[in-house]
């Protein structure tokens, strides 16, 4: 089962229960479907996770662990694929998510050359904010549909190649 794929790459729940940091959660995080490796959850993990990554505001982790644990999908993989945005994506990612909010809006792109100084940085983020946060929303959410169903199918793949390599199985009886 995919199980084994995923438990490679898992933390252990017992260590995230016990942690210091996040005793506020209290008894939300002894749900076990937080920490199961379901179909279902591992789907909506991947919904969450990739869809807070697009999101361009401090905390995305944060973020996707409160959803997960309100959605009950597996917290590891919701706040793990957060990562997919990091200090080497952001750029490209974000200024792709730019474009399609630009190109939505029907707006002309802002064309600057980067400085590292707060005000520019105030400036030109007045002057992005909208398109920036239209094509990260529309992007992380259509990503993050397109990962829930693709481990849905991969899923569902995985089991019927399981079941088929089984002694006794579709392909045994075949030959």
């Amino acid at each position: 089962m995919p199980r084994k794929l995923f438990k490679k790459y898992m933390p252990d729940g017992e260590q995230f229960k016990r942690h210091k940091h996040l005793s506020w959660l209290g008894s939300h995080l002894h749900d076990p479907n937080l920490w199961h490796l379901t179909r279902r959850s591992v789907s909506r993990a991947f919904l969450i996770g990739v869809f807070c990554a697009f999101l361009p505001i401090p905390l995305q982790m944060l973020l996707a662990a409160m959803i997960a644990i309100i959605c009950r999908s597996n917290l590891p993989f919701s706040v793990g694929l957060v990562w997919i945005t990091n200090p080497l994506t952001i750029p490209p990612i974000f200024y792709f998510t730019y474009k399609i909010g630009t190109f939505l809006l029907g707006a002309n792109p802002q064309e600057e050359q980067f400085q590292l100084s707060l005000q520019w940085i105030t400036e030109s983020l007045s002057l992005i904010w909208w398109p920036l946060l239209l094509g990260s929303v529309l992007t992380g959410a259509v990503l993050g549909i397109a990962s829930y169903f693709m481990i849905q199918l991969f899923w569902a793949w995985h089991v019927g190649k399981s079941w088929r390599q089984r002694p006794g199985g579709k392909d045994q009886n075949n030959s």
